[in-house]
């Protein structure tokens, strides 16, 4: 696979053809039950309702944040989630049945979504990408999803995911070919990787290695192109 077809997989803009986003009648429930608080809160803050979004998640503080493309093109963070449970402690998910959630660059498609969910509802996360498996990284099935109980995927309780993929729906249904989801050990700050504890420095390299995309976002306020590159993940403006 070449580099561009590479970056389109892990970022997630290459459409899916022959996959409409599926829906049920759980979500058309929670949709009509929730849509409309939430279009209050989207327009409140100065933003679109079906707008682009993009999604952080940040194991050691337990937060899922969601931003949502501002009319100026630059994305704003809307709400931050408190995470229920995820399993494992902070490094990436190497194995099946490891118990641990992944860490990484990851994307969301409409192939990904399930409003069946026996967790209520909950989206795939994708994992493994290619970046996972050119380590050798295996695990299937790893979500974002209600309830409160997790074996590596984080479990964010019912209404809570409610509102997350009401948005993320919304924002697939108005032409967003996915949204990226980027998974980290703690805020990337070089106060944090100046702190680690033993245990910790083992990930020193990986972790520096999500610190260059931490940082891209953090500069631009645009989530970046995403392209794994031999057995590390490259950053480029879109």
């Amino acid at each position: 696979m070449n580099y561009l077809i590479l970056s389109l997989f892990l970022l997630g803009t290459m459409p899916a053809p022959g996959n409409p986003l599926p829906t049920s009648a759980r979500f058309q429930e929670v949709a009509g039950r929730v849509s409309p608080q939430l279009r209050q809160e989207v327009a409140a803050a100065g933003l679109r309702f079906g707008a682009p979004i993009f999604i952080r998640i940040f194991k050691e503080s337990r937060e899922l944040e969601v931003w949502i493309q501002s009319p100026s093109g630059p994305f704003r963070r809307f709400k931050t989630y408190a995470i229920a449970a995820h399993s494992g402690s902070l490094g990436p998910k190497l194995r099946e049945g490891d118990g641990q959630a992944p860490e990484g660059f990851y994307s969301v498609a409409a192939k990904q979504m399930n409003p069946r969910s026996r967790f209520h509802l909950s989206f795939n996360l994708g994992f493994p990408n290619a970046f996972d498996r050119a380590h050798g990284r295996t695990g299937s099935f790893l979500m974002v999803h209600g309830n409160r109980v997790s074996i590596g995927c984080y479990a964010m309780t019912d209404a809570r995911i409610e509102e997350i993929y009401t948005l993320a729906h919304a924002a697939l249904q108005n032409g967003q070919a996915s949204f990226q989801v980027h998974c980290f050990p703690f805020r990337m700050t070089p106060k944090r990787l100046a702190n680690l504890g033993e245990k910790e420095k083992h990930w020193q390299a990986f972790w520096q290695n999500l610190k260059e995309g931490y940082d891209h976002f953090e500069r631009t306020k645009k989530p970046p192109k995403v392209i794994a590159k031999g057995k590390h993940y490259r950053f480029a403006d879109q």
